[in-house]
């Protein structure tokens, strides 16, 4: 059964997430890397080093923020 969570206001369902993932879980699974993102769990922001223990459940609010360089240097 697909773990439903809603990400930046979207519901979207993750077939491959066990019922028990993890925030740093979820990050493997967008693909992101984990030095590039920020992420906001429930209303509250969670720092990296809480990620592996920060599980996730049924219609959990994320808001994920990629970020990324460029312009002109």
């Amino acid at each position: 059964m697909p773990l439903t969570l809603v990400l930046n206001g979207q519901s979207r369902a993750f077939s491959e997430l066990a019922p028990s993932a993890s925030l740093e879980d979820l990050v493997k699974e967008l693909g992101l890397k984990g030095d590039r993102v920020a992420v906001e769990h429930n209303g509250e922001i969670v720092p990296r080093t809480a990620w592996a223990a920060t599980h996730l459940a049924e219609g959990d609010k994320l808001e994920v923020v990629h970020f990324v360089g460029g312009g002109i240097g």
